[in-house]
């Protein structure tokens, strides 16, 4: 019996996450989404992650709107979404009110599939969002972010495995969201969460290191139900394996795919004029298309090592990026070894950063990295280190328990802040998720249909 294995399409989300930095307009993709209909794609990763802040903070969309005209061309494929648990699509962690409201809100916009995961690896910052995807009918993705430290094994994430499956996660997710992930690991890590799990595995890995191509082969080798990858023409680098390079092989050893290479060439033709844009305008550095052997050590993930890059550019202190990848296993180590994906990856990345052009560790600390230390969102893997502790909280005491459930709702006070601005519970959320960007989307929007409407008038006069 030929073997199925499920592939995943990134390049809507992920890949040009990774290496644009989630620049990529809907003006890019809409005339295409019809052909990846038709490719044989498992799904579409198509929202999430940083698209949503991006659409509102850079490319003056509406993040809802985007999705909805997603699914109005895409019939036939399911659509898949990245959620930061109760972190939601923000930064910090949010009322339960409020994740039941974002995941309800997203499913009901268009997603079939919601991986849902936290920076720390922790089940009940995943909770309440599994729980909700589950009741609005979605399917729910739970999700390990793999990382390599002291205190990350592989029988931690195999329990983790377990409690997700316990907690009603229809299907398992290996977030290897730096590339670090070797071929032996992840073959003996997917064997045995086949063996002990009732519900598919899928493996997600950049090819930063080099490492993602091998990984993904014995990921399959060893059962896995599916994998994320990325047309051609953005893969590579800080992205995904080719999809076209995977399907092939695969095809060749007696695997099915069911994704159709032809169809994938004229998806790819698509995005080259698209990606050709983004190297001649500075959008696309082309660092981040070769392979960084150093991120087995650094850990910083795609869309990480692609922001830190264009915020240095932005100060002119590119030539900073070594001292500040050598910083970050020092912050993440003195940090508890979270493993590095948004929000961790930020707080780390930014706290780093911050280290090297300030020339004193910890001069200044971020309000995120406070919280952080404070206990609000979550606890560490490991103890955060005294003298951060002292320089961060000074003689304040963390928080004790589950800091969510202090957490007011948000929506109430929003809506009645926003008052006609918001047009729908959507528009509220995009609030409470990015106020001053959405605030600020919001008022252009009102202003072009009151000019719209002004016009409207003069023509019919």
């Amino acid at each position: 019996m030929t073997k199925k294995v499920h592939i995943t399409e990134v390049v809507l989300r992920d890949a040009n996450q990774s290496q644009i930095a989630t620049r990529m307009p809907r003006s890019d993709f809409e005339d295409i989404l019809e052909t990846m209909d038709q490719a044989g794609y498992y799904s579409l990763e198509v929202w999430g992650g940083a698209t949503f802040d991006s659409c509102l903070r850079y490319l003056d969309e509406d993040p809802w709107d985007r999705l909805r005209f997603i699914r109005s061309k895409v019939k036939n494929t399911k659509l898949q979404m990245l959620l930061r648990g109760q972190n939601i699509l923000g930064y910090k962690h949010y009322s339960d009110e409020t994740v039941r409201a974002f995941v309800r809100k997203s499913v009901e916009n268009g997603i079939d599939i919601i991986r849902i995961f936290d920076a720390l690896n922790d089940p009940m910052n995943m909770a309440t969002a599994i729980d909700e995807c589950l009741k609005a009918g979605g399917h729910a993705q739970g999700t390990i972010c793999y990382t390599t430290s002291p205190v990350h094994t592989f029988e931690s994430y195999v329990e983790l495995g377990k409690k997700l499956e316990s907690m009603g996660c229809n299907s398992i997710c290996i977030k290897d969201m730096a590339g670090i992930m070797s071929p032996k690991a992840c073959y003996d890590l997917v064997t045995e969460l086949k063996k002990d799990l009732k519900i598919p595995v899928y493996v997600h890995s950049h090819t930063t290191t080099g490492l993602a191509p091998m990984t993904l082969l014995k990921a399959i080798e060893a059962g896995a139900d599916g994998v994320d990858t990325a047309i051609s023409i953005f893969s590579g680098g800080t992205s995904h394996m080719s999809t076209e390079s995977l399907v092939y092989a695969l095809e060749e050893m007696g695997y099915d795919t069911g994704v159709n290479l032809k169809v994938c060439q004229k998806i790819n033709d698509h995005f080259k004029p698209v990606q050709a844009r983004f190297l001649k305008e500075g959008g696309l550095n082309p660092s981040v298309l070769t392979t960084k052997i150093d991120a087995l050590n650094y850990q910083i993930p795609g869309g990480m090592l692609s922001n830190l890059i264009s915020q240095l550019t932005a100060v002119d202190k590119l030539d900073q990026l070594d001292k500040v990848l050598e910083e970050t296993p020092r912050v993440r180590k003195d940090m508890g070894y979270p493993p590095l994906v948004t929000p961790m990856s930020q707080m780390v990345g930014t706290q780093a950063v911050t280290n090297v052009l300030t020339g004193e560790r910890y001069k200044m600390i971020s309000n995120e990295v406070k919280a952080y230390c404070r206990g609000e969102y979550g606890k560490s893997p490991a103890p955060i280190s005294a003298e951060l502790m002292k320089k961060a909280l000074g003689d304040q005491k963390p928080f004790e328990g589950r800091f969510d459930d202090t957490i007011e709702p948000e929506f109430p006070a929003a809506k009645a802040y926003l008052g006609d601005l918001a047009e729908s519970e959507e528009d509220v959320l995009s609030y409470v998720a990015f106020p001053q960007q959405a605030e600020k989307f919001l008022k252009e929007r009102q202003e072009k249909k009151a000019l719209k409407v002004s016009y409207t008038i003069q023509e019919v006069q």
